[in-house]
């Protein structure tokens, strides 16, 4: 039966494994699409309109926000990030899950959002800090000073683990992947998702009519 899409959240504190979890989601179901940011930033050398960001000017950005066309949107470093509300509609009504990669804050305004009611969201913790730590130092993307300032903010981005349909605990990445799977496999099936599920139950019931006549 013809379903609506999934508006998937994925948050975790730096370090825990959100972002290698995502891609293998988008590889386990390639039909799952990747929420594109917009941004007032200007592009990077080998960045591509539409396909890493959709980049903005100010204004425009501004007027979606002002227009209540974003879905969460935040000011970082100087510059505007955000998600337009429109392509994550048409991809739901459409049945086709979109995958947002962000952080508490973003998720809460999307759980605000018109499309609060297709939200699934999934918080994921370390085992432990000792080992949250042990990772950021050992992928070896971030400076000493950096690794400092994301442990910082781990802890405030922990504390709002509650705010999520789920939590899921990175032991063991591959086990993690797999109770994801399920619960997005079982997340698809939920009444909300199924359009067609009224008419098809009505259509038992005349069936049922139709035999008594």
């Amino acid at each position: 039966m013809k379903r609506r899409g999934l508006l998937i959240i994925l948050s975790s504190p730096s370090g825990a494994g959100k972002s290698t979890l995502a891609h293998r989601l988008m590889d386990w179901d390639p039909t799952l699409a990747f929420s594109v940011s917009a941004t007032t930033r200007t592009p990077r050398e080998g960045e591509v309109d539409g396909k890493d960001y959709r980049f903005m000017d100010e204004t425009g950005f501004k007027k979606l926000v002002a227009d209540g066309q974003m879905l969460e949107h935040a000011h970082v470093f100087g510059h505007f990030y955000g998600s337009p509300e429109a392509p994550v509609r048409d991809a739901i009504e459409n049945g086709c899950d979109v995958l947002f990669d962000i952080d508490w804050q973003g998720a809460e305004q999307i759980k605000d959002s018109s499309l609060s009611h297709h939200v699934l969201s999934i918080f994921v913790l370390p085992p432990s800090i000792a080992e949250l730590k042990r990772r950021l130092i050992t992928r070896g993307k971030d400076a000493p000073e950096t690794i400092e300032k994301r442990m910082q903010k781990s802890w405030d981005e922990i504390s709002h683990w509650h705010g999520y349909d789920y939590v899921l605990v990175n032991d063991d990445l591959d086990a993690t992947f797999e109770k994801l799977k399920v619960i997005v496999s079982a997340e698809r099936l939920r009444k909300s998702q199924q359009p067609n599920l009224t008419p098809f139950i009505r259509q038992l019931q005349a069936e049922f009519t139709e035999a008594d006549a």
